[in-house]
């Protein structure tokens, strides 16, 4: 038998089709008694325990309710707006209040236009 190059092997491989190279995995296995699936390594137990939910949210207004002017005071007051800016950010719901913050924050913020009258999300 002729013994093959790397460059021989090499130029096969290229050339070879997906089924090709399948049944060349499986009699490589077959032979050998070898596996081609990658090892499973086993993880060290974290020291401490992540948070499971997200680090930063999105609040999002869905309706103003009721009381649309309250609604545009509230938004105001967290965006920092003026009030015509505000009131345009209350007229576009659904709209993000604020993005990426802390969901501690995000709380707090939902409470106050819930208080106001409006319907919030919290993504």
């Amino acid at each position: 038998m002729a013994k093959l190059s790397h460059d021989d092997i090499l130029a096969y491989l290229e050339e070879a089709s997906i089924l090709e190279l399948n049944d060349l995995v499986k009699a490589i296995e077959e032979k050998f008694g070898v596996s081609a699936a990658a090892p499973v390594a086993v993880a060290a137990a974290p020291a401490e325990e992540a948070p499971a939910g997200p680090s930063s949210v999105s609040v999002v207004l869905t309706a103003f309710g009721d009381s649309k002017t309250a609604v545009i005071k509230v938004v105001k007051e967290i965006t920092g707006l003026g009030l015509v800016e505000a009131k345009g950010v209350v007229d576009k719901c659904p709209s993000p209040i604020k993005e990426n913050i802390s969901v501690e924050e995000a709380e707090e913020i939902k409470k106050k236009l819930v208080d106001a009258g409006a319907s919030v999300d919290i993504k």
